[in-house]
């Protein structure tokens, strides 16, 4: 029995006109993924993804891989047998053998979906001669016995039959679903290190979105750990996103502009608003079409209601907060589950920590942060940050 991954997606099935052309980018992104496999294929066929290699040791490895390929909801690594009935049941026995060889089966359930209408067989008949093959075959060990159970078994075994080829598999790799990249535009994210930003920029990946990234420090202030760090987290990220370019920015000469000429409370707002501004000059060079932040309501002194609107006025292109309205325990549990938490909570200081009011301003009046931003040679400021930023292609890690 030759194995293939069954690769199915969920939301693209739903892109009615458009479908072909997420399902090319899908097949597209996976073939990238699956690269370095020796004998890698991707086609499609009525309507899902299968995936060969000629390396069958490393299924479980290949399967892994696709399933973190955004636009994919399932990934299993099935059995390739005819499409014939006596074929197919003595497959799904046989794998039946090795399965329990593997771990302990004590009760299962046949579930077979009929895929080509023009079988002979119905799906309930091909599950009960199925099933009836691997209770004839598997209950020759007394102390080993084998039932069914259609309520909760041990194992599910899927029966799939299609036109000239069946599957049988039980495992289903839970892929992040969405859509691929490269169907959504590009955007920008400001990435600071912490916990926020890097999962804001998942979930803007997830949408389709391609991720490039801005960082801002202020060397010697904050340390190199600091940068690495960030380029760490950039690298887990390029582990669902392919390879990122990460624009680090050093702010420090902005900050201390900001120190010896605005008021203390209006250090944190005034250098956010410079942030989106060298974003944004960024992106015009790039071609992003928006900026992505990890702002969460209420989070911070800069992320109240005032703060987002002082900081928004600063650009004129769309700002991106899929954070916004999520617990951060819900962000901390995504953090995890994508792996960027443990390197975010390592603790290395950030921009933000330098010259830190300490009763930053929660309500900032625009006319007043305008004002103050006439004492500052703006123009000369980001010129200079833009002129010294060092751009870092990191490829993609696990």
């Amino acid at each position: 029995m030759e194995k293939v991954l069954i690769v199915k997606y969920g939301e693209i099935a739903l892109k009615g006109m458009n479908k072909p052309y997420f399902e090319r980018v899908l097949m597209e992104r996976i073939r990238s993924c699956i690269k370095d496999y020796e004998e890698a294929q991707v086609w499609r066929y009525e309507g899902v993804v299968f995936v060969r290699a000629n390396e069958p040791e490393r299924m479980e490895e290949m399967a892994a891989e696709v399933a973190r390929v955004f636009g994919v909801s399932t990934v299993s690594i099935a059995a390739e047998v005819e499409s014939d009935m006596e074929v197919i049941s003595q497959a799904a026995a046989e794998y039946m053998r090795q399965l329990r060889k593997e771990r302990v089966i004590r009760t299962f359930k046949v579930e077979t979906k009929r895929s080509n209408k023009q079988f002979p067989v119905t799906s309930p008949e091909i599950s009960r001669r199925v099933g009836a093959r691997i209770l004839k075959t598997q209950n020759d060990d007394p102390a080993y016995p084998l039932t069914v159970d259609v309520h909760e078994p041990d194992c599910l075994l899927f029966i799939d039959v299609r036109r000239d080829k069946s599957y049988i598999y039980h495992d289903k790799h839970t892929g992040f679903g969405g859509l691929p990249l490269g169907t959504n535009g590009k955007g920008l994210v400001l990435l600071s290190g912490g916990i926020d930003s890097p999962v804001a920029a998942w979930m803007m990946a997830k949408r389709g979105m391609l991720i490039e990234a801005i960082h801002f420090h202020s060397y010697p202030y904050t340390s190199d750990r600091a940068k690495e760090k960030v380029v760490e987290l950039t690298r887990i990220l390029g582990g669902y996103c392919g390879r990122i370019k990460l624009h680090c920015v050093n702010l420090l000469e902005i900050q201390m502009a900001i120190n010896e000429a605005c008021p203390q409370e209006q250090m944190t707002i005034l250098s956010r608003r410079f942030m989106m501004k060298i974003a944004q000059r960024l992106s015009q060079r790039i071609k992003a079409d928006v900026l992505i932040t990890g702002e969460n309501m209420g989070q911070v002194a800069s992320q109240t209601v005032q703060g987002l609107v002082v900081t928004d006025q600063s650009v004129q292109m769309p700002v991106m907060r899929p954070l916004i309205g999520m617990d951060k325990v819900d962000i901390m549990e995504l953090a995890q589950k994508i792996g960027t938490f443990e390197t975010s909570i390592q603790p290395f200081e950030d921009c933000c920590t330098v010259f830190l009011p300490k009763h930053p301003s929660t309500k900032p009046r625009l006319e007043k942060i305008l004002d103050s931003e006439k004492a500052l040679d703006q123009e000369g400021l980001i010129q200079r940050a833009l002129e010294e930023m060092e751009t870092i292609t990191v490829q993609p890690g696990k």
